[in-house]
């Protein structure tokens, strides 16, 4: 069984017993309301964000936009909007956020999926946080080119990362409370988790 259909197991598709083709639901994500993420044939539908991830989100792609100027190579930080594609198992994932180094590497010459992203981010929920820290972090680790992995807690002041050293080989940091600062070592920049959480307030 391949890593699709493990996943699958777990989050049923949107359209069950009906399966697309890549060509197919691409066609379909331009004219849905709903973003779905594709496994190797079958949808499934991305939850709408809540107010705090949007903002979450908004924070960090402006503070990485930020950084990254200040640096002596090209980089461009995208938003959620950017799809990924795994080819490996041919699945297609919505980051929050990611970072891309030069230029992207389109599959087909397709501007709505790219193959190279350096740096990815995801803002994990409690209904997220498994998947993000899970599946999907294993789907993630299959893409050549992902140097940083980098999971932000919704419901918390914690961020962590995982630095790839090797093919199989993952570094990690941990990042907790307000005045913490978290190392983006592929950027070689630090992400302030005031800065992140800016406007936040989390429940006691």
């Amino acid at each position: 069984m391949n890593t699709a259909a493990k996943i699958l197991e777990h989050k049923p598709p949107a359209t069950p017993g009906r399966q697309y083709t890549l060509e197919e639901y691409l066609e379909r994500e331009k004219r849905t309301v709903h973003k779905h993420e594709f496994y190797n044939g079958y949808l499934q539908r991305m939850s709408g964000a809540k107010y705090q991830h949007n903002l979450i989100a908004a924070n960090v792609i402006r503070l990485l936009g930020n950084a990254v100027e200040q640096l002596s190579e090209v980089y461009h930080v995208l938003n959620s909007d950017q799809k990924i594609y795994i080819a490996a198992e041919n699945i297609v994932l919505y980051p929050d956020a990611l970072v891309i180094c030069q230029a992207p590497i389109f599959w087909n010459e397709r501007e709505d999926l790219i193959l190279n992203p350096l740096v990815i981010v995801e803002i994990a929920s409690k209904s997220t946080r498994s998947y993000d820290r899970g599946e999907k972090f294993l789907l993630y680790q299959l893409i050549p080119g992902l140097r940083e992995y980098v999971l932000i807690e919704q419901d918390k002041p914690k961020m962590e990362s995982w630095f790839r050293q090797d093919a199989d080989t993952w570094k990690t940091a941990v990042a907790t409370g307000n005045d913490a600062t978290l190392p983006i070592q592929a950027l070689g920049i630090l992400l302030d988790l005031n800065a992140v959480y800016r406007h936040i307030t989390f429940e006691k």
